[in-house]
């Protein structure tokens, strides 16, 4: 088996894990890293040939820009306390912990060595975060504040882990400077972030085509990580700060082919890279085994010492954190997302799993110093660090699914229906306020009018049938069934058309173009 070849059967496995993970109660990334564990024991399967320097910059940012898309600038302003408390605050707790106890079991280990094993530790894994709880039918609350500290944190832990490393190769650290390129990391990726967002914003609007608009999505992502890591700034934060920006502000209601093909196209893309990112870091699993020849027990004892840091640290400051933010709450008019029980803030804390940049940070760490000396315990760094993150992202990705049933924390559907029916409501309102203007500028006959009124009427059953009197619950109900019969004869109609059309592509003198335009002509069609 070739590179080429076992990337094939990673992209199956990204594909076939979803609705097998579906069935056997298991998020679709723990089954594929448990899929590159089990590649990378045959001897016939290649390692994987990947520079460390590109696993973060080929995989993060359309896994984020993914991300960013299922949620809103709103939800990260709202719930800006908690995502501090676990994105920032949390992350340089646990990196001094890790890098306290770390320094002190491992013989030798320089304190800045440790750090840096407490930074590509610390940071829980965006994809992992967002992939698991979207698939557990976790309380909406729960999700966001677990995406925003998943999408947050790699910034505070990558600038960490670069100034750990830069003390360690150079021999020298200031604690001022180290402040320095963090605030100007950020304000460099922010403003990186703002040009690249709005300078896609006019683009999409210029393009005016879905297949160009969408194709300039897949490379904004990447622009603003290179962009920003050649500049010395975080590539994380410009990723997120320019995929909020277009979330924001280049959405046009009207422009219905472009969401839709969009929304397609980066399912697509989200579930194909998140695959291939978790068996990776299955794959991975040789550079620890190759650490550990002759040294199990010991490096086995380190790593799950560390994990115990790890786990039980994120434990003891979300019990807090979580309280304060309660109080908080109480005491002000926030309005924050936070858990409401310890059932929810159990769920948060086993929810932490480590992963892709974790893996990428671990194997990127260098091989000697700056005086050509070996960069110090680098073995022993790399072999901690994936025991910590096949420990939490196996361990605890197997047993989330039963601790959620078990603990019975799912999302309030009465509350989701309620936000539902209120925005058909208002969809309803606005159909037939826009009927009423045109009404006081168009001649519209009596019976057009009434007609386009239980049309606008309808728009708001249809997304929720709850808001309709029992008696027009009754009449749209029948229309309803009117529809679905006139649409499933039309789609016969239709199916009957496309069969003929898509037959005389194969015919001799037939102009594939042009069948092919007349083919998605009908396709759309189909789709009204």
């Amino acid at each position: 088996m070739d590179q080429l070849a076992l990337l094939f059967v990673l992209l199956l496995g990204a594909v076939v894990s979803v609705p097998v993970g579906d069935r056997v109660g298991l998020p679709a990334p723990v089954l594929m890293t448990l899929l590159g564990i089990a590649l990378a024991v045959p001897d016939f399967v290649p390692n994987v040939d990947i520079p460390p320097d590109l696993i973060l910059p080929a995989l993060l940012p359309p896994l984020l820009y993914a991300a960013v898309r299922r949620t809103s600038w709103r939800q990260f302003a709202a719930n800006k306390r908690p995502i501090f408390l676990l994105a920032v605050a949390l992350v340089f707790v646990t990196t001094l912990c890790v890098a306290a106890v770390a320094s002190a079991i491992v013989p030798g280990l320089p304190i800045a060595a440790a750090v840096a094993l407490g930074a590509l530790v610390a940071p829980p894994d965006p994809v992992a975060a967002t992939a698991v709880a979207g698939q557990l039918g976790l309380p909406r609350r729960l999700v966001s504040i677990l995406e925003g500290e998943g999408l947050f944190n790699d910034v505070t832990a990558i600038v960490l882990y670069h100034v750990a490393i830069a003390a360690v190769v150079s021999g020298a650290f200031s604690p001022w400077e180290a402040g320095l390129d963090l605030v100007l990391s950020a304000v460099v990726a922010v403003v990186i972030g703002l040009a690249l967002g709005w300078g896609t914003q006019r683009l999409i609007a210029w393009l005016d085509d879905p297949t160009l608009q969408i194709s300039l999505t897949l490379l904004v992502p990447y622009a603003a990580y290179v962009l920003a890591e050649e500049l010395h700034g975080s590539g994380v934060l410009a990723v997120l700060t320019a995929a909020l920006f277009i979330a924001e502000y280049a959405a046009d209601a009207d422009d219905v082919a472009r969401r839709l093909a969009g929304h397609t196209f980066w399912d697509i893309v989200d579930t194909l890279v998140t695959g291939v990112a978790f068996g990776l870091i299955g794959l991975e699993l040789h550079n620890a085994i190759r650490t550990a020849s002759g040294r199990w027990s010991e490096l086995l004892g380190w790593a799950g010492i560390i994990v115990a840091v790890v786990v039980l640290v994120r434990l003891a400051w979300l019990l807090p954190a979580t309280w304060l933010t309660k109080r908080l709450h109480a005491k002000r008019d926030y309005d924050e997302e936070i858990p409401v029980s310890w059932r929810e803030t159990v769920i948060m804390w086993w929810a932490g799993m480590r992963g892709v940049a974790s893996v990428a940070l671990a194997l990127a760490v260098p091989l000697k110093t700056e005086d050509g000396s070996p960069f110090p315990d680098r073995d022993e760094i790399v072999f901690i660090a994936f025991g910590v993150i096949m420990a939490t992202l196996v361990l605890q990705g197997l047993t989330l699914p039963w601790l959620v049933k078990r603990l019975g924390v799912r999302a309030d559907p009465d509350r989701e229906k309620e936000f539902e029916r209120e925005l058909a409501i208002r969809a309803a309102k606005a159909a037939k306020r826009r009927l009423r203007e045109i009404e006081e500028v168009e001649d519209l006959p009596e019976e057009l009018l009434e007609q386009m009124l239980r049309r606008a009427f309808d728009i708001g059953v249809r997304i929720s049938p709850d808001m309709a009197e029992e008696e027009r619950r009754e009449a749209h109900e029948q229309r309803t069934r009117r529809v679905k019969r006139l649409r499933r004869l039309q789609g016969e109609l239709m199916s009957a058309a496309r069969h003929e059309v898509l037959a005389a592509r194969s015919e001799p003198g037939a102009d594939p173009e042009v069948v092919d335009r007349v083919l998605r002509h009908l396709d759309v069609r189909s789709l009204r």
